[in-house]
């Protein structure tokens, strides 16, 4: 059996074929590459929400195919390498082939597998050329794609290939979807980034040299978590890399992670440890402190709401390839709300709303929402979120803007509240409601629920409407949907309630 540390690996080490994602983990931190690649077994698994964007990533890639008419997928799985590499290089023997997917190549030991490969006819005696394309969910061109076009380029021109271009494709959200077929030249944007890749590509052997050196040592280089364990995807062996590390080590301090830095310069290894007269956030503060903390104004604020309160959350989806007229790529289109309304005797009802089927959820989703608030009280939240979607609503649906507006200026929002009055070392630094409820309110957390946070809500709720076709898997997706969203409403109400206690017990 082996052991769970990363001073072993799991095999003696030995020459290892390296691909893309391989190589992005290496430039994030040589410690994570050596564990993905002999250790894999320590990672944490990605959660739902991850394995969601996943999927998106893999939705977007096929349809993009479609902008390239004629072009030809490499069938061969990511595990079938050689079988890929041999019906690639078929496919490039092939003049009738205008464009390649999946295209896979082998250079210096390193597999790679291109989204797009465009031919590019000969010109003026010339011979033809390739036009790489990646394919991304993302909505613009970031730091990493480069990195990610760089080691393609290094293997497709190592492995003989000619490459005219290299661009990346990404989702254009100035793109208005109206009733109709998608227009692919507009969802998408693609833009050339040869010369910024090239100037990444001369840099490839050198690190990759240094990578494959490192991967042949007996153990994981001893690399210190950081700032780059998060830069720029959080790591999946931080719980492996911190779990030795003390309850209050320095890197759990919120907020800016340049003052983390400075203090882990001078040698500060735990937050009880930061010297007096360091500058510090309030909320940096609260957790040095460590103490409960009770505002003398907490029982004045609490006391500005109006009943009947109402407590309003909404969840939302937001797809990358729009479906409904009217609306941009990755727009949030609410689909779902619960509202807990509480009167002054302490009397407590629950209504909610879930849209179930594939039509435009906003105008029924709105005006059952206006007549569960109905025209008094206020409207607790917990975040600016629900003000935006309000506005959005009131802007998609002109003849509601009005009764919507008067939604708007209802709202009274609970987090402020509770960052600016009260604060209690369980929360870890964190105002998040997840973070807040179980240290405020014991008995009501999110534990017992199949869904526990906002980005699973969406990614289940895109499945249940537009991906499942079982009925009873569609009932059960649709009551775990209800209950989160009915917790999140409850919670402000037991935090409202939790509130008043303490500031009560300030007064006294």
């Amino acid at each position: 059996m082996n052991e769970l540390n990363d001073s072993v690996p799991a095999s003696p080490p030995k020459a290892s074929r390296l691909s893309k994602s391989k190589f992005l983990s290496g430039l994030q931190c040589h410690k994570r590459l050596y564990l993905e690649i002999h250790q894999p077994f320590l990672a944490t698994k990605p959660d739902a929400a991850t394995q969601a964007m996943f999927e998106m990533g893999t939705e977007v890639g096929e349809l993009a195919r479609s902008r390239f008419p004629g072009g030809v997928l490499v069938t061969a799985g990511y595990r079938q390498s050689e079988a890929a590499l041999a019906q690639t290089a078929a496919l490039i023997e092939d003049p009738a082939v205008p464009a390649i997917f999946e295209a896979a190549f082998l250079h210096a030991g390193v597999l790679i597998r291109a989204d797009v490969l465009e031919r590019v006819p000969a010109e003026e005696g010339q011979p033809c050329g390739w036009r790489l394309i990646e394919v991304k969910s993302s909505t613009r061109v970031k730091d990493i794609h480069l990195e990610d076009l760089a080691i393609q380029s290094e293997v497709i021109v190592g492995a003989g290939l000619t490459l005219v271009s290299v661009s990346l494709m990404h989702i254009n959200t100035g793109y208005l979807y109206r009733n109709g077929t998608i227009d692919l030249t507009e969802l998408f944007a693609i833009q050339d980034l040869s010369e910024a890749v090239a100037q990444r590509r001369a840099d490839v052997p050198g690190r990759l040299a240094e990578m494959t050196s490192m991967l042949l040592q007996p153990q994981a280089p001893a690399i210190e978590p950081d700032r780059h364990c998060h830069t720029p995807y959080d790591c999946p062996f931080w719980d492996h890399c911190t779990k030795d590390k003390p309850e209050r080590w320095i890197h759990y301090l919120p907020g800016s992670k340049q003052v983390v830095g400075q203090l882990t310069q001078q040698g500060v290894m735990t937050i009880d440890e930061i010297p007096a007269g360091t500058k510090l956030s309030p909320v940096q503060r609260r957790v040095k402190e460590n103490v409960e903390w009770v505002s003398a104004k907490l029982g004045t604020v609490l006391q500005a709401v109006k009943y009947p309160v109402h407590h309003l959350d909404f969840e939302t989806v937001m797809m990358a390839v729009p479906r409904f007229s009217e609306t941009r790529p990755y727009q949030a289109l609410p689909v779902q709300w619960s509202n807990h309304i509480e009167q002054e005797t302490g009397e407590l009802r629950h209504e909610e709303f879930l849209h179930k089927d594939v039509s435009d959820p906003r105008r029924v989703l709105a005006e059952s929402l206006l007549e569960s608030l109905g025209e008094k009280g206020s409207i607790c939240v917990y975040s600016p979120y629900e003000r935006s979607i309000l506005e959005q609503l009131s802007v998609a649906i002109p003849s509601l803007k009005p009764a919507l507006s008067r939604l708007i200026a209802r709202l009274w929002d609970l987090f402020p509240i509770i960052r600016d009055h009260y604060y209690h070392p369980a929360f870890g630094g964190s105002y998040s409601i997840k973070s807040v409820l179980p240290a405020m309110v014991h008995s009501l957390a999110y534990d017992d629920l199949a869904i526990k946070e906002g980005g699973h809500a969406a990614s289940q709720y895109y499945r249940m409407v537009f991906v499942e076709t079982d009925w009873i898997e569609r009932a059960t997706i649709e009551e775990s949907l209800l209950r989160y969203c009915e917790r999140d409403t409850l919670a402000m109400v037991e935090l409202r309630r939790a509130l008043q206690e303490k500031a009560q017990g300030k007064a006294d």
